[in-house]
């Protein structure tokens, strides 16, 4: 469902009216909010450009080696590639060290002083519980019954005669 907020709103009564603004200077109103900005549009063609770049160097490297190349040079670059993957192999086995040293450490975090934090807490609430159940049982449950037999005393006042209602204005 399309909305156009150029047109005039619905006036319905009851309603203020309420006056439509107009775009900041040197801004248009989009057209269509789905629509990609500038900036996504630009990352978008970059990304398609690049995976291009690649597709057609792996092309070129499959027909160098598989018709062009001899057999000597397809062996170095077979020990190139080699090299390059046991490089790989050591960061990636590096960066899951380093992954596990910080899991290690966030652990020891919830350990040592989140929990501590948690248990202060709950030590609180449970204070100030007991607070709340010891000032409802000695201050408000008193005043409230007072209130009651004043009011039950006031209404035999009225009752016996002796004191008028008060006047309603």
């Amino acid at each position: 469902m399309e909305m156009d907020i150029t047109k005039e709103p619905i006036r319905r009564e009851g309603q203020p009216d309420i006056p439509q603004l107009p775009p900041p200077a040197g801004q248009e109103l989009p057209d269509d909010p789905t629509e990609l900005s500038r900036e996504q549009k630009r990352a978008m063609i970059y990304v398609g450009v690049v995976t291009l770049v690649v597709l057609i160097v792996t092309a070129i490297a499959i027909y160098y080696l598989g018709f062009v190349a001899t057999l000597g040079q397809v062996t170095r670059i077979r020990d190139i590639f080699i090299i390059f993957l046991a490089l790989t192999s050591l960061l990636s086995g590096l960066a899951l060290v380093i992954l596990l040293v910080q899991v290690t450490r966030l652990t020891n975090l919830l350990q040592n002083e989140i929990k501590p934090i948690l248990d202060s807490t709950n030590e609180t609430v449970s204070t100030l519980r007991g607070t709340t159940a010891f000032l409802s049982n000695n201050l408000v449950e008193p005043v409230i019954k007072l209130n009651e037999y004043l009011a039950g005393f006031s209404q035999l006042l009225q009752g016996i005669g002796i004191v008028r209602k008060p006047s309603k204005k």
